[in-house]
């Protein structure tokens, strides 16, 4: 087993949706652009409710939209079904650095949104892919009132996206 990288150093980019066949195989939902994009890591780090551990990648394929895997230490089913949930993740520092204008989606998520106008539209909690483009889920608490909006995450709305300053500028109207 490698040594874990800090928490804040792991980027989720899947999770266990099942075991598969009697002999420890895991089947992988990838929440990656790409199906296989997974299978370039040969480290892995696999955990729920922020308990990590790590695990070497022996053998994978793609299955449809999902993956099959054998990871080191994971030889039988009944282990295989516990970890039915956990997250696959992978050190920050082993993915590529993102091309200008480009963001890994959990970059985004916690950022505050403001508007032009300077009024604040919430905070980021999740991003949609819908084919097109993604969206911004933001969430923001009126009053006492929950507001959910969604903010399309193109360049038209998008004015600048701070990460050190833990901010997106967006035009977008309080009433949209």
């Amino acid at each position: 087993m490698a040594q874990l990288p800090p928490p804040e150093d792991l980027v989720v980019m899947g999770r266990v949706a099942a075991p598969y066949a009697v002999s420890g195989w895991l089947k992988i939902q990838p929440f990656t652009e790409t199906v296989d994009s997974l299978l370039d890591y040969p480290q892995w780090h696999i955990g729920k409710n922020g308990n990590w551990r790590s695990c070497r990648l022996l053998e994978g394929k793609v299955h449809g939209q999902t993956l099959l895997v054998s990871l080191d230490g994971i030889s039988d089913r009944n282990v295989a079904e516990q970890l039915q949930g956990y997250e696959i993740a992978v050190s920050r520092a082993e993915l590529p650095q993102p091309e200008e204008g480009e963001y890994y989606w959990d970059q985004l998520t916690g950022l505050d949104v403001v508007n032009l106008q300077g009024e604040a539209l919430g905070r980021v909690v999740g991003i949609l892919e819908t084919g097109a483009h993604e969206v911004l889920k933001v969430h923001d608490e009126q009053a006492g009132k929950s507001v959910e909006r969604l903010i399309p995450f193109v360049a038209a709305l998008v004015q600048s996206v701070d990460l050190a300053g833990q901010r997106i500028v967006v035009d977008w109207g309080l009433d949209y």
